[in-house]
């Protein structure tokens, strides 16, 4: 596509999305970040991403970052939870939910297992 990003007519495709935020991510350094493709198993998003920041600082310059990133596309996040304290912060950009976590946060709630192993786009993470 020809077209830049804030001429874009029509909304961003999930793929779209998930490239963005994981660029976003990548550009502030998150740590352990994973992709989970639950298209087949959910009904309110498409993909769910996970990330850790190395204290409340990072994750909430990080979440910042995907912020910034959405509305740069004409995107406007849906819903932002957590930024006032930091442990834990979920953007949702509707097709693509990311959360930023504390690492003891990611640990203690193990959100990636509740959709399984098997679903993890291990291909996806980033080092």
């Amino acid at each position: 596509m020809n077209k830049s990003r804030k001429s874009m007519p029509t909304p961003l495709q999930p793929e779209a999305i998930k490239k963005f935020a994981l660029l976003a991510l990548d550009d502030l350094k998150a740590e352990n970040v994973v992709v989970i493709d639950v298209r087949d198993y959910a009904s309110f998003t498409d993909f769910m991403i996970f990330a850790s920041g190395k204290s409340t600082r990072h994750v909430k310059s990080i979440a910042s970052e995907v912020i910034e990133a959405a509305k740069s596309t004409n995107l406007l996040p849906l819903g932002i939870e957590g930024e006032d304290v930091g442990e834990w912060i979920l953007v949702d950009l509707g097709d693509v939910i990311v959360h930023i976590m504390l690492p003891d946060t990611r640990q203690f709630y193990e959100l990636e297992k509740l959709w399984g192993e098997e679903l993890a786009d291990l291909g996806a993470k980033l080092q």
